[in-house]
């Protein structure tokens, strides 16, 4: 014997690599309608049992993944190893991680969660594919809804809604479930966190049960809750109930799918949240407790299926079941909305049965913060900017202005994402009306030039740019609100902007294209035919989807057959042809059967084998041959029709013979220049390998057809099938032309043909047959030599054999696929000794069942990877790799750098870079680099702004590119940066055009701009609303300077203190309604005013809701709006509304006593003693708080706040120290809320804002510090002092002996002298972070998808 050929190592590859990639199902009602976008504008939405990432600015599809199936140690049965459906993800808000110094870069910033029906929650990575924590749940009931919330600085718990009823929280360090609460018999419906108080969290039921929870700790102990209930019509949902029987364990989107319970806090206003029953539009507010607004379905729309408010205007969508949203406007003053537009989320195109239905419908807030910072620091006009050298290509004046836009991405069960951008727009001729609402600025009377769907104006009076479009300059101004109606001219409009197309339906076939070199295009003639990268995809809807292997996504979506696609056959590289049929009568029988052939090129479908009457038996299955010119088709019980797939198709032939399975060859094998001797010699078997080597004299040279027969005649055109009868015979036919004659193979010894087993499955590559039967065997027999061999694959019955593509220099040409009837697979070396031994087998990929598998046929050369394709029983569509390693011939797989697939477009998402190129990323933009440095295309400006003659080359200087070296850090760095990201600046895969012309806008306004510019594009809202406000707390912090010198100094201030006189007029103001008395600052709307710190903003945000009120009944209510009448300095309404009180109240004395007080003029120290013992008594004793209203009576506001502030009312005491504190009392109080804004709301971000507005700049660099950010920490003393630079110099140059002395005074920020130690020791940790992100990055290879 002869020594084996050295064993092949078969293996699946990592999942990095870059033939791995998959296509998802469409999403159904069976994954809960979830979906999640992140503030990186990446979405996440299941379909089946898995999990696709979609670029939402791009509208391409990043990644598709399945979760991991549940262990089945205790079954061996196959389903039970399948993946259940995602029911619910969530994006972790984690942010990038920047602490370098003390951890190594990871990718928290990119993890999932992720529930599904059996009860299972994840966290998941989706670079790795892979799990990174399964959370400890004691159940299997469904997870219906999931959410993340802030438990410590630095770590996030995990809520989950379990089942129908069951509320848990799970820490994300153990995975354990430390809290649970049973709302039963309500059903919960949703989780949402509050973007107020990442802490705080509410679930609500189907029937107008609403939870609030607070989280304080990763305890039981420290977890509060409230409870109301929202009054609503449950007769519907009472009906459903009865049709359930008994009592249901599933989760409400299971039990009732059509009956949806959703709310959203609102981004404006505190307490204040949206709910939407079937029927039904709620606004309440949560300190009240109580409904504010409720509105009935309109007549005709269909039922409510979520509430998304607006991040930025006062208006909220409301998305329906019919595929409809609708647009509700607030009211000016009050908490009433209106109904101003209905639009259509998705577009009727074609007419598919039945109609698609909506899912999911998100809101891109990712842009929401860049168009703020857009507004806040917009850019020049041309005239104005001679830096800036472009041509306009747009030369007509839009009538029109938008008012706001707004993108939303809708998903429907038909694997459709659609991309709406939402417009407000207000006419010419209203912009006076908008003034008066604020909606235009009353400081830029500029024309706006450029389309109507492409200039937009914020509702705060700032112009920000779409791509293609210039911003104008807009002033930072103020506005007076007014109290008029709802403005009418106001037209909300939708556009469609994008669209993704995934598969359309569950997959039923695959197909994939084989020509040979004798392959005829469409239009007829015989022509060499090259292999495409298309896939196509029957489904159950009836259409066909080709999917572009090379780009992983769905190229065309034709509509084929009203019904299932049962069969599927390419035609060459260009057609397809497919059928599909219909029972017409069930007694009779009789078959309805369609064949279509489908053109790829015109997307024509045109039908063939027309018949007038129903057939007695229904088609089988096709069988095309390589060519595309010869088709096979086989019918249940009935003859085989053989056809000439020519322009017309014409039918040659009838055979009559009782078929089980046939198969056309496959192109011949390329001639090898390898010669590789058999090793395997025996008299009665030898390997396809071996055989191959034996007849290569014999095979066709050029016509790729069939080797030459033993009768010596051969013909180009003619081409030849296999086939095996139900008596087991097998036999080999020609075809050509229309003359079919039988192949005459040398036949195998008669005890190659197995009694026991009806043949299922064959595969045909001249000259060999390989035939799989219903009892696992495998046989393969040649037909020029007649040797023949054969193994048991000890599995069930084999459904298909596939050849893998063999390229010239393959030692092997024996590798096989195998289909199982267990929807298993398995591949084969029918080359090697032992083909068992050595085959890749299952469950190496786990999770679902294969329906369809075949090889893609894309070698070029023998280093090329083996890839299958395979249609999952999930609705999937997978590519898998499989390499094959022979280390003793030198065949090993090579790691490779993973260059991007094709796309029509970058993928321009730097979130995505590996962490330490983003970082880099990060702080290139930060520092500042020219815009020319970007290398985008644009197809409609060819000069922009950012773009100059020449492209950048990385062997220059780079450092030319920045604009100016910062005074921190080492001066090397940025240049070493921007070599690092080279190659994904030569890719174009850094910024998209709009993106670009936003920073070549911002880049020379300051620290501050590039800062939050750089913290938005990274997804980091808090972080850019932080540097946003800087400027401002800056300036109010100079502000307090400058007023305490004894000169007083005429300097404008941001906001102007508040006099005696005004508040004098708030005190003595008539009636309870405040509304319009003050001006608001245009940057204190939408997402900012979260951060406010101003005096004027706080009282005006308080003043704001007072009106909401006032028909709100009930003691406590009253209490609680005397206290907001207080805190604004309404003592006059106050007292009428304590007088009120009817004396069998038992707030009547404990009212009347404030009443007396607060009424008082006189100021005694006597009665302010006594007083303040009554006010201390009753803050020991009456939770209403009624003792600070005593202490307000007699001028102690310091006190009050800080009785407030114990109180846990840290908003309240800041509109009560806004409305009578100034300098020093004031700075104390934002001092100390800026304590617990860090230390127990964990939110860095705001708690900076109030310690720089309290000039506590050393403390908040302490915070910076602390929180383990030494870049942040950095680029915060150097916007404080390019702030603090601009207000010096804004002091003019006089000589006027105030202006010196203040100059003198302020010329050094407190705190951030620069020989501070901590200062110094700032600078040289940022050195130490610079130094770090250096080495990092040099490790790290380039990334892309």
């Amino acid at each position: 014997m002869l020594s084996p050929i050295p064993q092949p190592i078969v293996t699946v590859p990592a999942p990095h690599d870059s033939w791995d990639s998959m296509l998802p199902g469409p999403p159904s009602r069976n994954n809960f309608g979830s979906a999640d976008l992140s503030a990186h504008g990446l979405l996440a939405f299941p379909a089946g049992s898995s999990i696709s990432i979609i670029d939402s600015r791009s509208m391409q599809l990043v990644s598709s993944f399945p979760i991991p199936p549940p262990s089945s140690s205790s079954s061996s049965s196959s389903t039970s190893s399948l993946s259940p459906f995602v029911t619910s993800v969530r994006w972790t808000p984690l942010p990038l991680r920047r602490d370098l110094l003390y951890t190594e870069p990871s990718s928290s910033h990119l993890l999932l969660a992720a529930g599904d029906r059996q009860g299972r929650i994840a966290l998941l990575d989706f670079r790795s594919k892979s799990s990174l924590l399964w959370f400890e749940t004691d159940s299997k009931l469904a997870i219906q809804d999931l959410c993340w919330v802030q438990a410590r600085p630095d770590s996030y718990v995990l809520a989950s809604i379990n089942g129908p009823s069951t509320l848990s929280l799970y820490s994300t360090s153990t995975g354990r479930c430390f809290w649970k609460y049973d709302a039963s018999p309500e059903f919960f419906s949703c989780i949402r966190r509050d973007p107020f108080d990442s802490r705080h969290f509410c679930a609500i039921g189907l029937k107008g049960f609403l939870l609030s929870v607070k989280v304080l700790g990763e305890h039981e102990d420290n977890v509060v809750i409230k409870e109301f209930q929202i009054r609503t019509d449950c007769g519907e949902l009472q009906r459903l109930e009865k049709d359930v029987a008994g009592g249901s364990l599933s989760p409400a989107s299971a039990v009732f799918p059509l009956y949806n319970a959703r709310f959203a806090f609102s981004r404006q206003w505190k307490h204040i949240l949206y709910v939407t029953f079937p029927r039904e539009l709620v606004v309440f507010d949560l300190q009240y407790q109580t409904k504010l607004f409720a509105s009935a379905l309109p007549r005709g729309c269909g039922k409510f299926l979520d509430v998304l408010p607006d991040p930025n205007s006062e208006w909220i969508y409301c998305v329906h079941l019919d595929g409809s949203l609708s647009t509700w406007r607030r009211k000016e003053g009050e908490q009433v909305h209106i109904m101003c537009s209905m639009e259509e989320l998705m577009p009727s195109i074609g007419t598919s049965v039945p109609s698609p239905s909506m899912l999911a419908v998100v809101l891109c807030e990712s842009d929401s913060i860049l168009h703020n910072v857009g507004k806040i620091y917009p850019g020049l006009p041309n005239s104005l900017s001679p830096d800036h050298d472009f041509d306009n290509p747009f030369d007509f004046c839009d009538e029109s202005l938008l008012v706001s836009k707004t993108h939303l991405i809708s998903i429907s069960d038909d694997g459709k994402l659609w991309n709406w951008l939402f417009t407000a727009e207000g006419l010419a001729d209203t912009q006076n009306d908008d003034k008066k609402l604020g909606l235009v600025d009353d400081g830029n009377e500029m024309p706006v030039r450029g389309t109507d769907s492409s200039i937009t104006v914020s509702s705060t009076g700032g112009v920000h740019l779409e791509a293609g479009n210039l911003s104008e300059l807009v002033k930072d101004s103020r506005y007076r609100p007014s109290s008029s109606p709802l403005n009418k001219d106001l037209i909300f409009k939708n556009s469609l902007v994008g669209q993704l197309q995934l598969l359309s339906s569950t997959v039923t076939m695959l197909a994939v294209p084989t020509p040979s070199l004798t392959a005829t295009l469409a239009r007829g003639g015989i022509y060499p035919a090259v292999a495409v990268p298309l896939v196509a995809l029957g489904t159950q809807g009836g259409t066909i989807d080709v999917v572009d292997v090379s780009a992983n996504a769905v190229a065309a979506s034709l509509s084929v057959h009203n019904g299932i696609v049962r069969g599927l056959r390419w035609l060459g590289n260009s057609r397809l042809v497919s059928f599909s049929y219909t029972q017409v009568n069930e007694k009779s029988g009789g078959y309805t059967n369609r064949l279509v052939v489908t053109c790829l090129r015109s997307g024509l479908n045109k039908n063939f084998r027309v018949l007038q009457k129903p057939e007695r038996a229904p088609i089988r299955a096709l069988r095309a041959s390589s060519s595309g010119r010869y088709l096979l088709i086989l019918f249940r019980d009935a003859p085989v029709e053989v056809w000439a797939m020519t322009k017309i198709p014409i039918m040659l032939r009838s055979l009559a013979l009782p078929f089980t399975v046939l198969e056309w060859t496959l192109p011949t094998v390329p001639k090898s220049v390898l010669n590789v001797p058999s090793s395997q010699s025996s008299s009665q078997e030898q390997t396809p390998g071996a055989a191959d080597t034996e007849s290569s004299t014999t095979k066709a040279s050029s016509s790729g057809s069939k080797a030459s027969s033993s009768e010596g005649s051969h013909d180009d055109t003619s081409e030849s099938f296999a086939f095996a009868l139900a008596n087991g015979a097998l036999g080999v036919f020609e075809v050509n032309g229309r003359r079919i004659r039988d192949f005459r193979p040398k036949w195998p010894s008669s005890s190659f043909v197995s009694s026991d087993g009806l043949i299922t499955a064959m595969a045909y590559r001249l000259p060999h047959v390989v035939m799989g039967d219903r009892s696992g065997h495998i046989r393969w027999w040649d037909v020029t030599t007649g040797h023949s061999s054969s193994f048991n694959t000890h599995r069930e019955g084999i459904r298909r054999l596939k050849f893998s593509p063999v390229v010239a220099g393959d030692r092997s040409r024996g590798r096989i696929a195998v289909l199982f009837y267990d929807n298993t697979f398995s591949v084969f070396d029918l080359d090697s000794q032992d083909p068992l031994a050595n085959s890749l087998l299952q469950p190496q990929f786990p999770g679902t069942l294969v329906l369809e598998l075949d090889w893609l046929p894309l070698r070029t050369d023998k280093s090329d990877p083996l890839v299958l394709c395979i249609a999952g029983a999930d609705s999937s569509f997978r590519l898998i790799e499989v390499n094959v390693n022979d280390r003793k011939l030198g065949y090993s797989h090579q790691p490779r750098t993973i260059k991007e697939r094709f796309r029509p477009m970058p993928l321009c998402s730097p979130i995505l870079l590996p962490t330490p190129h983003a970082l880099a990323l990060r702080m290139i933009l930060q520092l500042g680099v020219k815009p020319s440095w970007f290398n985008t295309c644009s197809t409609t400006i060819e000069k922009r702004p950012h773009q100059i003659p020449g492209t950048p080359t990385s062997t220059g200087d780079l450092r030319k590119y920045i604009i100016d070296l910062p005074p921190v850090g080492d001066s090397v760095v940025p240049e070493l940066l921007l070599k690092v990201l080279e190659p994904y600046r030569k890719e174009g895969c850094i910024f998209n055009d709009e993106r670009a012309k936003l920073y070549a806008m911002v880049v020379n306004k300051g620290c501050a701009a590039r800062f939050a510019f750089a913290a938005a594009i990274f997804g980091e809202t808090s972080e850019a609303l932080f540097w946003l406000q800087l400027p401002r707390a800056l300036k109010h912090l100079m502000n307090k300077f400058v007023n305490k010198s004894p000169s007083k100094p005429n300097v404008a201030a941001s906001v102007p203190e508040l006099d005696d006189a005004s508040m004098l007029t708030r005190i003595t103001s008539k009636g309870n309604s405040v509304t319009g008395t003050g001006r608001t600052d245009a940057l204190s709307q939408g997402p900012l005013r979260l951060m406010a710190f101003e005096q004027e903003e706080l009282w005006e945000n308080a003043s704001e809701r007072i009106p909401w009120h006032e028909k709100v009944e009930g003691e406590e209510a009253i209490q609680n709006r005397v206290h907001e009448l207080v805190t604004v300095g309404n003592l006059e309404a106050a007292v009428s509304l304590l007088l009120s009180t009817p004396p069998e109240s038992s707030y009547f004395y404990v009212n009347a006593l404030r009443a007396v007080a607060l009424s008082s003029a006189v100021s005694m120290s006597l009665h302010e003693l006594a007083v303040k013992v009554v006010a201390a008594n009753m803050v020991r004793t009456d939770r209403s708080l009624s003792g600070t209203h005593l202490l307000c009576a007699v001028g102690r506001y310091q006190e009050a706040c800080s009785q407030l502030q114990d109180a846990g009312c840290w908003t309240d005491a800041a509109t009560l120290a806004a409305t009578h504190l100034k300098g020093s009392d004031y700075a104390r109080v934002l001092q100390r809320w800026a304590e617990h804004v860090l230390r127990t709301e964990h939110n860095i971000w705001r708690a900076l804002i109030y310690y720089v507005a309290a000039g506590a700049l050393q403390e908040a660099l302490a915070a910076l510090r602390e929180a383990r950010q030494p870049d942040t920490a950095a680029m915060f003393v150097l916007a404080c002092r390019e702030t603090h630079a601009e207000i010096i110099a804004g002091l003019g140059d006089s000589d006027d002996e105030s202006n010196s002395s203040v100059k003198n005074k302020l010329l050094n920020l407190p705190g951030l002298d620069p020989e501070n130690e901590d200062v110094v020791a700032v600078g040289e940790y940022y050195g130490q972070y610079q130094r770090k992100l250096v080495h990092l990055c040099m490790d790290s290879q380039p990334f892309s998808d």
